[in-house]
């Protein structure tokens, strides 16, 4: 077996990887979110240039199926910036889609047929080709769709050792979800929680940790909910009691009014600029780099071979 990375201008050894923004979004369209669509693409690309000047070496681009996704225009992306961009296949929670969206209605079976497309072949027509893939879970809810694309996504990593991402409403339903994947053969360690750390307790992340996921801290710059001095305290407690190489770091910042290429405020260098810089304060020099380095390099490999 060999384990490499597939980003959209190829596979690459993971040690080539770097220090890895695990989840954020360069292109994307979604009925919740009305006027904050991603969809310029020279806006993006200097969106993407500046949290390459940050310092990160790598991103997750996190848009799945069906929601203003733009593989080619990635990997342009990609190449213009020299940061390494791994894309995900899969599906959102359904509240991401219209009444009536074609894909709410697609059995198992279908499901797992299109990521597979997506991952083996290439993405909607290109030969673009997605790295992981990913589901969504409501507020402490599964609806039939949701259930169904986890199903499919816990098929497909127990088959091909796959990586994958969980969206969590609010940091809700850990357990539930590794439970339900673990059911469908899928190991927990190819498992990143996405946005685990809106639920600040670090003991139910030491937790979903011991189960052996990643532990997905997507929340810097929210301040609506909490300032950036209670994700930090939460994770260093993390690192403190031996998780730290379960913990994964990302902006999701994900709206055009947040982006400074399109006019808003904070953009992707946040992350790198303003929370990394505290974060090693907390944590430490090697802690930072298993966050930022290890830890990301060792989720997205796999044998990518069919």
């Amino acid at each position: 077996m060999s384990l490499r990375v597939r980003t959209v201008l190829g596979d690459i050894p993971p040690d080539e990887l770097g220090a890895t923004d695990y989840h954020e979004h360069l292109f994307q369209a979604s009925p919740l979110l009305p006027g904050d669509d991603l969809d310029d693409e020279p806006a993006s690309t200097r969106e993407a240039g500046l949290l390459r000047a940050s310092g990160a070496g790598a991103m997750v681009e996190a848009t799945p199926t069906g929601l203003g996704r733009r593989p080619e225009a990635v990997a342009r992306v990609s190449a213009g910036t020299g940061l390494r961009i791994v894309h995900v296949t899969g599906a959102h929670r359904e509240a991401h889609y219209p009444p009536g969206h074609p894909l709410l209605d697609e059995p198992v079976e279908a499901l797992v047929a299109r990521f597979s497309q997506d991952l083996f072949a290439g993405m909607d027509g290109t030969v673009v080709r997605a790295g992981a893939v990913k589901a969504g879970a409501g507020y402490w809810s599964l609806t039939g769709f949701e259930r169904r694309v986890l199903i499919a996504v816990g098929q497909l990593a127990a088959g091909a050792g796959t990586p994958v991402m969980v969206h969590l409403e609010h940091g809700s339903a850990g357990h539930e979800v590794l439970d339900l994947l673990a059911g469908e053969g899928c190991p927990e360690t190819r498992v990143a929680l996405a946005h685990v750390d809106r639920n600040p307790d670090p003991g139910l992340h030491r937790e979903l940790a011991a189960r052996g996921a990643y532990l997905g801290y997507d929340g810097a710059a929210r301040h609506q909910r909490w300032p950036d001095s209670v994700l930090i305290d939460c994770l260093a407690a993390v690192v403190e009691g031996g998780a730290g190489e379960h913990v994964l770091l990302g902006g999701d910042v994900a709206r055009r009014t947040r982006y400074v290429s399109y006019g808003g405020m904070p953009g992707l260098g946040y992350l790198f600029d303003r929370f990394v810089p505290r974060l090693r304060t907390a944590v430490g020099d090697d802690a930072l780099a298993s966050v930022l380095v290890a830890n990301p390099a060792r989720w997205l490999s796999w044998d990518p071979e069919p």
